[in-house]
Order: structure tokens, then sequence, then C-alpha cells
């Protein structure tokens, strides 16, 4: 028996079960705050959290551990009550993230 052969058998196997999907729905969105609130409730933003759009893209993107999900209900909807700058802000962070993360997704309903 090689001394390979001899350690592999005396390791063992750890399995990890995945971390539970956290989702997030955003509903009744009319203003910055109502998601910035949403999602600090939802996902666990650390308290730091600067509530503004690049402090969300730095939180979303290496501070909340995955994975999780964002559910936008009613967004089209939103957009009117955000205006334009925030919504597709949101939008581009939103799509950003889920990008360059494999354990985020994104849902528009």
């Amino acid at each position: 028996m090689s001394m390979r052969t001899s350690k592999r058998r005396r390791m063992k196997t750890v399995r990890r079960t995945p971390a539970p999907l956290k989702t997030c729905e955003l509903t009744h969105i009319h203003s910055i705050d109502d998601v910035y609130d949403q999602l600090q409730i939802a996902l666990h933003l650390p308290q730091y959290f600067g509530r503004n759009l690049d402090a969300l893209y730095d939180s979303l993107s290496a501070d909340v551990k995955g994975p999780y999900r964002i559910v936008w209900h009613g967004h089209a909807r939103s957009a009117i009550e955000l205006g334009e700058l925030y919504y597709e802000g949101l939008l581009d962070i939103f799509r950003a993230v889920a990008g360059e993360r494999d354990d985020v997704q994104l849902e528009l309903d």
C-alpha cells in the first residue's frame, strides 16, 4: 500500500449542508428608504450600511452571505415612485451582483 492510498483512507469525508436560501421580497416600494429597510431586514445588512447606492452595492456584493434571492414585486410600478435615478441604479446594482456571484438570484415580477 502506498503512502498516498494510506492517507486517503484516513481522511474523513466532510459534507457540508448548503446554507438556506435567504429571500428578500421587495413589495410596496414608494421610496428608496422602503428598499433599504426591506433589504436590511431580510438580508441582515450590516449596521454600518450607509443607505446609499454605493454602500448597497458594497454590502450586497461582499458583506451579505449567500445564497440569497431578491424578488422585486411590482418593479415597474416602483419605477414611477422611485424616479429614474434610483430605479435604474437599483436595477444596475442587483443585476451586477447577481452576475458576479453564483449564489445570488434576481427576480423581477
